[in-house]
Order: C-alpha cells, then structure tokens, then sequence
C-alpha cells in the first residue's frame, strides 16, 4: 500500500452536547447519515453524546486526509461512519467525497479507507489513512 493522506482530528464532547442542544434536529439531519444517527441514538446520556463527537472527528480526520477539508465539494455527509458485523468502523464516502477520492488515486485504482476512534470524556478522537490498494487486503 502507498500513502495517500492521513488526518486526525480532537473534538471536546460537550462543544457537540451544546450544538445538539442549540440547534437539534437541523444539525443532526445536516451532518450525520441515517446509519450514524441509528448507532448513536441506541445509547443514552454521554455515550449518546461521545458516539456523535466520535462520529464527527471522524468526518474531520477524513476530510483533512483527502486534503480538501470541508470545500470543493465535500460536506458533512458524504462522510458516513458505519460498522462492520464485528463492530470495526469504517468510512463510507458518498457525493464529492468519493470524487475527491477517485481523483486522488491512478485510473482502476482502488483506495482502502482505516479509521480509527476512540472518546474518554470530554474528548472523543479519530485517525483516517487512506492507502492505495496494492493487492489483496
């Protein structure tokens, strides 16, 4: 595999517990897909509230990683954090996100996305590295 970016990102969990607060549903609906707001809304309390700061490092570190933030086409949500069987997160892009990535790899090229996260009140934390796939993963 070949380095293509790499971006982390530190969000404080209460900076998400007072926008959520502030602004509710319009910023949920803005920012987080469907499947990350079904993970985080089966939990209560910080839990809740560190699943969604999770989630929005998450969209930062990747956003940084494809070298763009969020400009040229890439917004919130077509960055998704969804889960495999076993629990390993994974992101998922979607709209100018998966553009920006297909315009960053060679023709036929394919890109294996890690992400990695964590949160301890009151941070929560997250590591994208997008590689190009040399062969089977």
């Amino acid at each position: 595999m070949s380095l293509i970016g790499i971006g982390s990102d530190l969000c404080d969990i209460r900076r998400i517990e007072r926008v959520i607060a502030r602004h509710g549903e319009r910023f949920l609906d803005r920012v987080f897909t469907q499947a990350e707001r079904r993970r985080a809304e089966r939990r209560n309390g910080q839990a809740r509230l560190g699943a969604y700061a999770k989630r929005w490092a998450a969209k930062e570190a990747c956003a940084k990683a494809l070298g763009t933030g969020f400009a040229q086409g890439v917004y919130h949500r077509d960055l998704g954090v969804e889960n495999l069987p076993g629990g390993q997160p994974v992101m998922v892009l979607t709209g100018g996100a998966r553009v920006r990535l297909r315009a960053l790899l060679p023709p036929g090229g394919e890109a294996r996305i890690l992400l990695t996260m964590t949160d301890e009140y009151p941070y929560a934390f997250a590591q994208v590295m997008i590689a190009q796939a040399t062969g089977p993963a």
